[in-house]
Order: C-alpha cells, then structure tokens, then sequence
C-alpha cells in the first residue's frame, strides 16, 4: 500500500500519471469490464495490469467521496504524492540551457489556475514551475485534474522564498517578466523573450506581490481594447507563453 498518498481521479490524469512513470502507484478504481469499452479506458486497464495494480470497483458514492466529489469519470488512482523536484535541479536546467523558461507563480491559490497553467506549460515545453511553500495552491489531485495530466511531466519545485529563487536564477543567467498592470508596464509583445526568460505569473485579485515585482527587470501587460478589466491566470500566462514560443520559432 501507498501511505500517505493520495487519489488521482480522472481518465487524463490517471492515464498520464502511469504514462510518466513519475510516481508509485499501488491500486486502481476501474468500472466494471465490459466487452467494446472504449479505447481509452482499455488503454487504462491494460497499463494497471501490466503494473500488477490492484484494480477493483467502486459505487459512485464512495468514489465522490474518496475524490473529493471531483470530476473523476469513475476512474481513480492510489498513488504517492506529486514528484516535486529539488530548486538545485532546476538551476542546473537552466544554466544547461540558453533558452530556458522558467514560470514562478506567486501565491496562486486555485487549483483550476495551477492546473491550467501547467497544462500549457507542458504543451510549450518550459523549463521548469517554481512555487512557494506557503499560502499557495500545490499541485494536488484537483490541480493535476485542471492540468489533463500535463503536470505529470513538468518540473515544479517548491521553495521558501520566491525572491531568494529569482535571484539564484539571475545568477544563473536568467531575467524576469511579471504579468502585472501599472504605468511601467509595457505591452507584453514588445518584451524580447529570447535567451533564459522567467514570467512571474501573480495571484488571483491581487496581483504579483511587492518584493517579486521589485525584483523582476520587466513588467508587462495583455492588451484589452474590449474594456474588460482583466483575464485570470491561467488564459493570461498562456497567451504569454504562446507569445515566447512564437518569438523562438
């Protein structure tokens, strides 16, 4: 048995978790088998009896309560928690690498933003996730279900002071770009990304915090010509995402 683990739910993330091969997992919660299930879910079956899992099934009730009531499709799976990666090891990517892209997100604490974030920074191909410690959403069960299972394959370290981490990259190379609004801001299209780039992703409704803001060498901002005040987190780093790997390309 896995202890002190936790239940991934979802045919995406649970098929992505044994796909990655990242974690240790020991059982699994399947529907009953039957003749012509779709490709997907076989996909599934076969992959946790290849592992030796223990599949077995669950009534509807018991498997909303086990998730938390997320939206598990009646698939779940028992497994240790998220492989974070040590901040030494993103360092080291980054000095390894004159393009990388590293994204610190500062004190986000909806697991629909994370996850939605990391499952567009699996999709560009970034470097490396940094989060804080404390007062911030992890990459937990319903994160890894926002991300489709993207966050099986991304490197995220955790750290104590997201300041100290930035300046660490600095030293290794990189500088940084906050998302952020204010009469500094430029328009995020005309910050040159090439080369090792960080982009500060800021907290639901309040923004980048003072001390990441000061320590960042841009500031940018989404145009809005529509009036509307602003994107959430997770469309706002994606379109600045997609606008590195343009610049790259």
């Amino acid at each position: 048995m896995v202890t002190g683990g936790e239940w991934l739910y979802g045919r995406n993330p649970v098929e992505e978790a044994l796909a990655a091969g990242r974690r240790t997992a020991t059982e699994i919660v399947l529907p009953p088998a039957e003749q012509g299930e779709d490709d997907q879910l076989a996909r599934i079956r076969d992959e946790a009896r290849a592992r030796r899992l223990v599949v077995r099934s669950m009534d509807r009730a018991r498997l909303d309560k086990l998730t938390h009531f997320g939206h598990h499709q009646g698939v779940a799976l028992k497994t240790t928690g998220y492989p974070y990666v040590g901040f030494g090891e993103v360092l080291d990517a980054v000095r390894g690498d004159e393009d990388a892209t590293v994204l610190v997100l500062d004190h986000l604490e909806d697991p629909q933003n994370v996850g939605s974030i990391l499952r567009t920074a699996c999709a560009v191909g970034v470097t490396a996730v940094v989060i804080p410690e404390d007062r911030a959403c992890g990459i937990t069960p319903a994160a890894v279900r926002a991300s489709a299972g993207g966050a099986e394959y991304v490197k995220v370290a955790h750290v104590v002071n997201l300041v100290r981490a930035m300046k660490d990259l600095k030293d290794a190379g990189m500088w940084f770009t906050a998302l952020d609004w204010g009469e500094d801001a430029r328009d995020y299209r005309d910050v040159d990304f090439k080369g090792r780039a960080g982009l500060v992703i800021g907290a639901e409704g309040r923004g980048v915090s003072r001390l990441v803001r000061e320590d960042c060498d841009f500031i940018a901002e989404l145009p809005m010509p529509g009036g509307f005040e602003s994107l959430n987190a997770g469309v706002a780093a994606a379109v600045a995402m997609y606008e590195i790997l343009r610049q790259r390309r």
